[in-house]
């Protein structure tokens, strides 16, 4: 989940899942799982997100027929838009606690029957067991969060979940590392009452990978009440070496819908 800043939009920020060293900076967080991101996620990125994903993945999950995996499914945004649209099943894969319970938060507001297709899942992708049970997957804004092995397992993971014929669709990350440290987006803002939420995104290399960090801030009558801090990883792959990987894992590349996506299918035979 969280966004897509390789385009410099600034409502697509990436967050990984762990860092990669195990070490962290003075003031920031790593190793979080979203624990400070949580709080501002859906506030300040909730809309773009939907309206993303209405143009990237509606059409395919209108054909889905059998079943649809939303790998990372975060506060549930990409969700919610899969089942408005289609009328298969939804497994939706969040390990992180802090993001599950702001998607259950989301859940409890649609209706009966959206939430009888729902099947939630609490194991990272790449130890998900289900096989052959979908004609589409969803990776929105997850895969650059993956350490190369990490994100090895998962295609694997794609491909025995889905059935012969099913496609995936995920956002590649970006394909080098940064030179330098910029500001590559702003959120908000958003106001709640006399308050006014930010967020300034940074990206940096840092040893070897893109470290990624959201300062957030509330200000109120023009003083700042406070501000919070998460730092996460991504690791930067080619389009070459993601067709290499995908193809190992038994998914061929295919023709995405938009150019900000990749797609791959497994075989039919």
């Amino acid at each position: 989940m969280t966004r897509h800043l390789q385009d410099g939009n600034p409502a697509e920020a990436v967050a990984a899942r762990s860092d990669p060293s195990g070490r962290g900076k003075v003031g920031e967080v790593y190793n979080s799982d979203y624990a400070v991101t949580v709080e501002f996620y859906d506030l300040l990125q909730a809309e773009s997100d939907r309206r993303r994903a209405e143009r990237r993945f509606t059409e395919a999950a209108r054909r889905a027929r059998h079943a649809i995996v939303d790998v990372g499914a975060g506060t549930g945004i990409v969700t919610e838009v899969l089942l408005a649209v289609s009328a298969a099943p939804v497994h939706a894969v969040e390990p992180a606690p802090a993001m599950r319970a702001a998607l259950l938060m989301r859940v409890a507001r649609l209706g009966a029957d959206q939430r009888a297709r729902l099947t939630l899942h609490c194991e990272p992708i790449e130890e998900f067991r289900l096989e052959a049970v979908a004609d589409l997957a969803i990776a929105s804004n997850i895969i650059a969060c993956l350490s190369p092995a990490t994100r090895r397992a998962a295609w694997q993971a794609i491909s025995r979940v889905l059935l012969p014929g099913g496609l995936l669709l995920f956002d590649p990350p970006p394909a080098r590392l940064p030179t330098r440290r910029d500001t590559v987006g702003r959120l908000g803002p958003v106001r709640i009452g006399p308050d006014l939420y930010t967020a300034v995104v940074t990206r940096e290399p840092d040893r070897g990978i893109v470290r990624t960090v959201f300062t957030y801030q509330v200000e109120r009558n023009g003083r700042i009440l406070r501000q919070a801090q998460e730092s996460f990883a991504m690791w930067p792959a080619s389009s070459f070496r993601l067709g290499t990987e995908l193809e190992a894992a038994g998914l061929q590349v295919v023709q995405a819908p938009t150019a900000q996506l990749m797609a791959a299918r497994r075989p039919a035979h």
